[in-house]
């Protein structure tokens, strides 16, 4: 009897995938050009030219695929969440001028064996670099799909050994309110943003920390120089341009949940059938067109991830 292959609810058509020769070349273009060619990264690049030519683009792991096409990349870098600049999103961009992610430095701590501080242009090239094209669904119903390049999370748990007591992560983010304008008139939110994550949500295989995006490095808007992504998850669990990873015993605030407990919870796992009190979750405008779809348990992750939840 012929083995029938059925595939995962995540995995691109055939028909609507990129052809290789096509996507490859885009590839080599960027390459090539640079990100400040295409005007998409807000200042000069965090690392020398040769040696971001060196990590990007990164090979595309074919285990991460997408059940629809890519974000234009103007699209995705104009249309951003990022509070501690402004609220509006399309004035992100030209918000973030001020803001300086190099040098960089990423500090490790709490129960672990090997407390670190580490600087970013050490880590990036310690851990080696990968692309995975993965769905993106914000907590407000609207989503994107972007080919992010980093490494997983678990690579960095790794190397700090946590103590056997260590069973969160919380993620810190910057406070530079002369360089985020946003950090400065809206005091009332407890600065700077933070996060957290289970031991099994940090260290599962979906978790990524973002070095990059659309084979280059990440701007400034997108949380350079290093963010979180956890594709399951809404968008405001994925912490930008880090400064702290914390191991600690015992479940961690979390900001959007310290400002608006009855609207934002810890785990934050997409769910259709569970409504924002302002709005429903049951499905979800791709930015960019005039599509909306039906939003996916788990942003269609289900398999990597409901065990976590079980």
């Amino acid at each position: 009897m012929p083995l029938i292959r059925i595939p995962p609810g995540w995995e691109l058509p055939e028909r609507l995938a990129t052809p290789e020769a096509v996507y490859l070349n885009r590839r080599r273009f960027l390459k090539q050009l640079g990100a400040a060619g295409l005007g998409l990264v807000a200042g000069p690049a965090l690392l020398g030219a040769e040696e971001g030519a060196a990590l990007y683009p990164a090979k595309c792991n074919p285990a991460y695929t997408l059940d629809r096409a890519l974000t234009a990349e103007g699209v995705a870098a104009s249309y951003n969440n990022f509070y501690e600049f402004t609220t509006d999103k399309e004035a992100v961009r030209e918000k973030v001028a001020d803001f300086k992610p190099h040098p960089w430095q990423v500090e490790i701590r709490g129960l672990v064996n090997n407390p670190k501080v580490w600087d970013f242009d050490e880590l990036v090239r310690k851990l080696p670099l990968e692309e995975r094209l993965y769905r993106h669904r914000c907590v407000e119903a609207w989503a994107m799909a972007v080919p992010w390049t980093g490494f997983p999370l678990k690579a960095l748990v790794d190397l700090a050994r946590p103590l056997s007591g260590a069973k969160y992560l919380r993620l810190v983010s910057f406070y530079r309110p002369d360089e985020a304008p946003g950090q400065k008139w809206q005091p009332w939110y407890s600065w700077p943003y933070y996060e957290g994550l289970s031991m099994a949500e940090a260290t599962n295989e979906l978790t990524l920390i973002a070095t990059g995006i659309y084979g280059h490095e990440l701007p400034k808007q997108h949380g350079a120089p290093l963010r979180l992504v956890t594709p399951w998850k809404y968008g405001f669990k994925s912490i930008k341009s880090i400064v702290l990873i914390d191991f600690v015993a015992a479940q961690p605030p979390t900001f959007w949940h310290t400002a608006n407990p009855d609207e934002y919870d810890f785990v934050a796992n997409v769910n259709p059938a569970v409504p924002h009190p302002r709005w429903s979750q049951a499905t979800e405008q791709l930015i960019g067109t005039n599509e909306r779809v039906p939003t996916q348990l788990y942003n269609g992750y289900g398999e990597y991830v409901a065990k976590l939840y079980s």
